[in-house]
């Protein structure tokens, strides 16, 4: 009888490679983070090289010295292509492949090829598309016939060979396409949007680091089911769920794309409306992974990047998430949020405070009433328990007694006689 065979994929094997500018850069922790990254699209990592030189070669990323001793690595490991942790220029790419012949992508490449494996709905594979053919476009100058040194990425997913064989003309008309498919997304997210705020409904914003955790608090708080796993950009497409507060009140909170450094920003443009839901919420609820050595830099990161999106004066709720994980005693502070939270989305620690610290911030933006209504008044204590947080209702002989929190617009439509 014959034996079959079995048919596996290789692995890709890659050399990263980063480059120091001076003492204070983070170099070998981006490139750790890097390392996640390759590993996510099923790459191993065989080699890394770090230079330390006063600026970026502009042709070629590294010196010379550093090229002979990559090739010399990439013969040693068999490596099918280099990772540079920088996004690279045209010209460094042409002349990185002349010099070591092999494949040649950098950060925004991989993270781009992360994002189309992660877009499951129309508006997040429209974006990843988008963004995609934005950075081939970008490549397409000085390259001519040799199109395929950009490879489409590890695994080669998304537009991939067939949308780089285009030309610019090609390219420039998918892209008009996508951005008008993309403005009727828009569209729908705007009215969606605009049904929330009439519904006054408050909105509390997801925001993170990629991998901090912020899709198990999404579900351990509302049940929403969204994909969870250990890795950087396991979830892509923001959901939203309502949360029940005490007095039958409601809150909807939206997850969103995690951050990360250096994201690239083409990914910023195409991901714009999907980013704006932290812009447009009442609250901004900043998880943070409590566990990871860097995290102070990763709340930097995460602060820089709502700065570039507008994002200013909204009430932050920091969570030092995953302190199940935490093995050292240490106060976890972070003085630019009104309050700072040790949680375990996984476990439920701490989110009776993180609720309590909701409703605190929700009573801060509302206003108190204490009034009697009459029984012809008693459609405003309907409204009251509708928007508000309904404290206290007594019926008595001459009418309805009430003391609840209500947001302003409330308060004036229930008072008015």
């Amino acid at each position: 009888m014959a034996q079959g065979f079995v048919m596996e994929e290789e692995k890709e094997k890659v050399i990263l490679i980063g480059v120091s500018v001076n003492e204070q850069d983070d170099t070998k922790e981006s490139l750790e983070e890097l390392k996640e990254l390759v590993r996510t699209v099923d790459a191993e990592v065989v080699g890394i090289v770090i230079q330390n030189r006063g600026q970026i070669h502009p042709g070629t990323y590294i010196g010379k010295g550093k090229l002979e001793e990559t090739a010399v690595l990439i013969e040693e490991t068999k490596a099918t292509g280099i990772v540079c942790d920088d996004e690279l220029s045209p010209s460094q790419i042409r002349n990185l492949q002349q010099e070591l012949a092999t494949k040649i992508m950098d950060r925004t490449l991989i993270i781009l090829d992360i994002f189309a494996r992660r877009a499951i709905t129309r508006e997040g594979i429209i974006q990843v598309e988008l963004a995609q053919l934005k950075y081939r476009q970008a490549r397409l100058i000085g390259l001519g016939n040799s199109l395929s040194r950009l490879g489409g990425g590890i695994g080669t997913r998304g537009p991939g060979e067939k949308k780089l064989e285009m030309d610019r003309r090609l390219i420039k008309d998918r892209i008009a396409q996508l951005n008008r498919e993309l403005t009727d997304v828009k569209r729908h997210r705007e009215v969606t949007r605009q049904q929330r705020k009439k519904s006054r409904i408050p909105v509390a914003a997801i925001v993170g680091y990629t991998n901090a955790g912020k899709s198990t608090l999404l579900n351990t708080l509302t049940g929403a089911g969204v994909k969870e796993e250990d890795q950087l950009f396991a979830t892509l497409d923001s959901t939203t769920r309502s949360l029940e507060l005490s007095g039958k009140r409601e809150i909807l909170l939206t997850d969103t794309v995690g951050f990360i450094r250096k994201l690239p920003h083409h990914l910023i443009e195409a991901f714009q409306s999907t980013l704006e839901e932290a812009k447009y919420a009442d609250i901004i609820l900043h998880v943070a992974d409590a566990s990871n050595p860097q995290m102070d830099l990763q709340m930097y990161v995460v602060y820089e990047t709502l700065k570039k999106l507008g994002v200013a004066d909204k009430p932050v709720i920091t969570l030092f998430n995953k302190q199940d994980r935490v093995t050292e005693n240490r106060r976890f502070t972070d003085y630019k949020a009104e309050f700072s939270l040790p949680v375990s989305a996984k476990t439920g620690e701490g989110l009776d405070n993180l609720i309590q610290a909701l409703e605190d911030i929700l009573k801060k933006q509302n206003i108190l009433i204490e009034r009697i209504f009459s029984y012809e008044e008693a459609g405003k204590i309907q409204t009251i328990r509708k928007y508000g947080q309904l404290l206290k209702e007594e019926y008595g002989s001459g009418g309805i007694t009430v003391k609840a929190y209500v947001p302003y617009e409330v308060y004036h439509k229930v008072t008015k006689q």
